[in-house]
């Protein structure tokens, strides 16, 4: 699939032309027009909409609904986020996905992931476009045979290049016309717009991998950014995604800055989303646990006299494992208890009282647990 690092690739001209001008166009021109002739409320108005409305449409769009399927999309949804992937020109949805799909399956591994992290920052967020390194990868898109069977997203991939023209020059150039101010809205809604959206999406395959936490597994490279999510619309919360990918959520907790999730949440109030695929809180808090304790026990490895300690983590594990297990089963047969019309009375006031006392249990065990992983840590 890629060609070997000790020989490098061809350079793919177009694609170091077109970054090389609007990174240069948007650092240069841009502050020079805006100080010459001024840029006002409805250049940052325009701005803000355009770039939301193209990170959305890959994010909510390219990534979580083809790219894994957490959800199914109405068409008319599906229409908005193909136009807003071509405004965004991060190539067609079946091309993105298929790439996704890849980097998914071998992610860190520099032969097979085609923006693996270990290559280094600059190769994962942007060199890997800049050269020939993927080799006819994509003929038959045979990792995407479920979009190919997608009508919206094979007319985006057939029509792809005069969707992208039609967006990225027709939209500024409408909304220069309308303001009367045609080189500002090119300047600033198109090539702006379009350098901003680009590194803010390029972020995830780079920044994602190197800076923040992992807190559900360390088996990757990917982090957990709140910051980082805040600029790509909740794409931050990347070490959450990298191991349970087919959950529409990414921010799982109802704090984290997630815009993506409560969009598509938001949608499948008016039908326009349905059958939204999210993982159990037993699994996320079993996936914490068993995090801390590959760290814990992996610095307790490099000292031979915390064996003993190292065995008391794992039994506290073991303990708290069965308790959460316990708890959650519990908590889904109270759940159903309030829709069973055979259940007696007291039946359902004893399941009550036996949740209560796990409830009791499970907050005494969570604590424990965090006292003694970090005070290793």
């Amino acid at each position: 699939m890629t060609t070997s690092t000790n020989t490098k690739p061809p350079i793919i001209w177009q694609n170091v032309i077109l970054f090389t001008l609007l990174f240069a166009i948007s650092c240069g021109v841009v502050p020079w027009y805006a100080y010459q002739y001024g840029i006002d409320a409805k250049h940052w108005v325009w701005l803000l909409i355009t770039f939301s409305f193209c990170n959305l449409s890959i994010t909510a769009g390219y990534h979580r609904l083809w790219s894994h399927k957490t959800y199914e999309a109405h068409s008319a949804l599906k229409v908005i986020f193909a136009l807003g992937g071509a405004f965004a020109l991060q190539n067609s949805a079946l091309h993105w996905s298929s790439d996704h799909r890849v980097h998914h399956k071998h992610v860190d591994n520099n032969d097979k992931d085609p923006y693996s992290a270990g290559r280094g920052f600059w190769f994962s967020h942007i060199g890997w476009m800049l050269r020939e390194y993927a080799t006819n990868q994509h003929i038959d898109y045979t990792n995407c045979r479920d979009l190919q069977k997608d009508k919206v997203v094979m007319w985006q991939h057939k029509y792809y290049l005069p969707l992208v023209l039609l967006t990225n020059i027709g939209i500024p150039l409408l909304l220069g016309i309308i303001y009367q101010d045609i080189w500002g809205m090119l300047l600033v809604v198109g090539v702006l717009r379009l350098c901003l959206s680009h590194h803010s999406t390029f972020f995830i395959n780079s920044l994602a991998h190197v800076w923040g936490s992992q807190p559900y597994t360390t088996k990757n490279s990917a982090r957990d950014n709140a910051v980082l999510a805040v600029f790509t619309f909740g794409e931050g919360y990347h070490n959450f995604h990298h191991i349970f990918e087919n959950d529409y959520r990414n921010g799982v907790r109802w704090w984290q800055y997630d815009p993506t999730k409560w969009l598509i949440k938001s949608c499948s109030w008016v039908g326009l989303t349905t059958k939204l695929r999210s993982v159990s809180d037993l699994r996320i808090e079993l996936a914490k646990a068993k995090a801390k304790l590959q760290y814990a026990q992996t610095r307790l490895s490099a000292d031979p006299t915390q064996q003993e300690h190292s065995a008391k983590l794992a039994q506290e594990f073991e303990r708290l494992t069965q308790t959460l297990n316990d708890y959650y089963q519990t908590q889904k047969q109270l759940l159903e208890s309030k829709y069973d019309t055979v259940m007696k009375q007291y039946e359902h006031s004893l399941l009550q009282m036996k949740y209560t006392q796990l409830k009791q249990e499970l907050k005494q065990q969570r604590r424990n647990w965090h006292l003694m992983t970090t005070r290793i840590a």
